[in-house]
């Protein structure tokens, strides 16, 4: 590792005595570029995140999208704070929830009733338990190297993994109807539930807009064989539209997850449904000890508001349509090919020509170099704090990092 990563490796070969891996899952060094990333957070304000080195970067991954206002909002922090005085984890839940459940049934496009967690995960694994619950059918489908989270029907990769956890899980191709068709073919008649993603965002691939032609096939095959839609909006949640996701690309879901900029960082879930769902969902076993936390749903709420308030969504759009047109511009100057894919407020650049990613690492790895966290695999967030001055100051930055790897 450079010399500016010297805590780093430091803390992280104390970690890899004591924790399997010294780093585990999406924040692995695997994950980017090991050696030439930061290991380890120290701290965090606005849009700049500091290494444990001391290191400061203009972040685009803002905690790979819990932080949709900035890190440390001194507003959300303060709302957090007020409900922690009052005590946290008790035996039962408090308003907050019915407050929080409240706000989203009138904000989310076709939401009657809602239901919280902590983790992605926690909602897109209940939500297909809800719907065989209600269908009676077992089967759920989703898309080719789709991510909905960590548990066994649907983690990438395999440890502890064993076929029987994804028997009943079927596969197509994002934007394919001949593979959608077949799908419905096959076992139309068998599946509870087809789970997406309100856009295609997986790793080491670019992001796929949906077809309108696409959705319109999702939601006609829902309706002819009776098969619940569920929109998994906890990464793009809250970043594209009020309403849902699915509102924006015309999905018309029965269930939809959220997380991750729910509480601009503070641990909170929620899966919200249609009326004839309320039942199945009321017999679907859902709990966790600090599930019913205040302070988490406060953060929520005050979020919420000041996404409004602010006019957030549409900030996102606009300064990060400027980060991606500056940034390709940078690209075609210097002679490099860059592509671009996915919304303006969760991009990936990537160079364009270049399946082995080599060129791609080598080139976030320069941007880290120069103070501009970008990940080489995985789509970017952008965040109320990246501002246009903040926009002009990263393309400045993208730009020197260009100039080093050239």
């Amino acid at each position: 590792m450079p010399a500016k990563f010297t805590e780093s490796r430091a803390l992280f070969q104390r970690a890899s005595a004591v924790i399997p891996g010294g780093i585990y899952g999406h924040a692995s060094p695997a994950a980017t570029v090991p050696g030439a990333f930061p290991y380890f957070a120290q701290s965090a304000k606005g849009c700049r995140y500091t290494d444990v080195d001391g290191n400061t970067y203009i972040d685009y991954m803002c905690g790979y999208g819990p932080i949709l206002l900035g890190y440390q909002h001194a507003e959300v922090n303060e709302a957090a704070r007020i409900a922690q005085e009052a005590g946290d984890c008790f035996n039962h839940p408090t308003e907050y929830s019915v407050q929080l459940a409240e706000e989203l049934v009138k904000r989310i496009d076709g939401a009657d009733w809602a239901v919280f967690g902590k983790n992605g995960s926690d909602m897109t694994s209940w939500a297909i338990r809800v719907a065989r619950e209600h269908s009676g059918r077992k089967r759920i489908a989703k898309a080719t190297h789709a991510y909905h989270g960590i548990d066994p029907w649907c983690v990438p990769g395999f440890g502890g993994v064993i076929l029987e956890d994804r028997s009943q899980i079927d596969h197509f191709y994002w934007n394919d109807l001949r593979s959608l068709e077949k799908l419905m073919q096959r076992h139309g008649e068998e599946l509870a539930a087809i789970i997406v993603t309100p856009f295609h965002h997986p790793a080491f691939e670019d992001s796929i807009l949906p077809d309108p032609d696409f959705v319109e096939a999702v939601n006609q095959f829902c309706v002819s064989h009776d098969i619940l839609l569920i929109v998994d909006d906890v990464r793009c949640g809250f970043r594209l539209h009020e309403a849902g996701s699915h509102k924006l690309y015309g999905f018309t879901p029965d269930l939809m997850c959220y997380s991750k900029a729910l509480g601009n960082g503070y641990p909170i879930s929620a899966c919200v449904g249609r009326e004839a769902l309320k039942i199945s969902a009321s017999k679907t076993f859902l709990t966790g000890s600090f599930w019913n936390a205040s302070s988490a749903m406060a953060a929520a709420l005050k979020t919420l508001e000041i996404a409004t308030r602010d006019q957030v969504i549409e900030q996102l759009r606009v300064q990060g349509q400027r980060l991606v047109n500056g940034m390709l511009q940078i690209g075609r100057d210097a002679g490099i090919e860059l592509q671009a894919s996915g919304p303006p407020a969760m991009p990936y650049i990537r160079v364009a020509n270049d399946p082995s990613f080599h060129q791609q690492q080598a080139l976030c790895a320069s941007a880290v170099q120069n103070g501009l966290y970008l990940h080489p695999h995985h789509n970017w967030f952008l965040c109320a704090a990246h501002t246009a001055d903040v926009i002009d100051e990263s393309l400045e930055r993208f730009s020197e990092a260009v100039s080093s790897l050239r």
